[in-house]
């Protein structure tokens, strides 16, 4: 498992290399969601050891919103880690990286892991409520399934 630094650091540094700009902290927390459920679809394990809340605009790391606001990412990630990453963080930027930050949200907003995290919680309102882990694999179960049938379709 990886250290969640080392992943939201690769993410900033190849988003600012791709992009020319600093990735803004909301797509920052959907990229690393879609990271940890591309994990659980190509490895079947995760990628990290963090907790994911479903706050009103989608997942969000209370730990990534403290490095955001202190700017406090590396500047180099060890090339080991780049290596054992780099084919998940690959698929997560072919499909989302280039996407803008409200329509994230919006996708996020039909994962069942995020639903299952709002029971309860006012629509307007961010919650203490963590994802469960076993909830995202539903969620990527679900993807990994698609991907199956477009590709037997030849669509993918």
């Amino acid at each position: 498992m990886e250290d969640l630094m080392n992943v939201a650091s690769y993410i900033c540094n190849r988003y600012y290399d791709e992009y020319n700009s600093r990735i803004d902290e909301m797509k920052l927390h959907k990229l690393l969601y879609f990271a940890q459920r591309e994990s659980l679809i190509q490895r079947e394990a995760p990628l990290f050891d963090a907790v994911f809340y479903g706050w009103k605009y989608g997942p969000i790391l209370k730990e990534i919103r403290i490095a955001y606001r202190d700017n406090s990412f590396y500047s180099i990630v060890p090339q080991d880690v780049i290596s054992r990453i780099v084919l998940i963080i690959d698929k997560v930027f072919e499909e989302y990286a280039g996407r803008d930050s409200w329509s994230l949200s919006r996708l996020t907003h039909g994962e069942y892991s995020w639903k299952e995290s709002r029971i309860g919680i006012p629509d307007g309102a961010n919650s203490d409520l963590p994802m469960k882990l076993d909830d995202i694999r539903v969620d990527a179960d679900r993807i990994r399934e698609r991907r199956r049938i477009l590709s037997q379709l030849g669509i993918c």
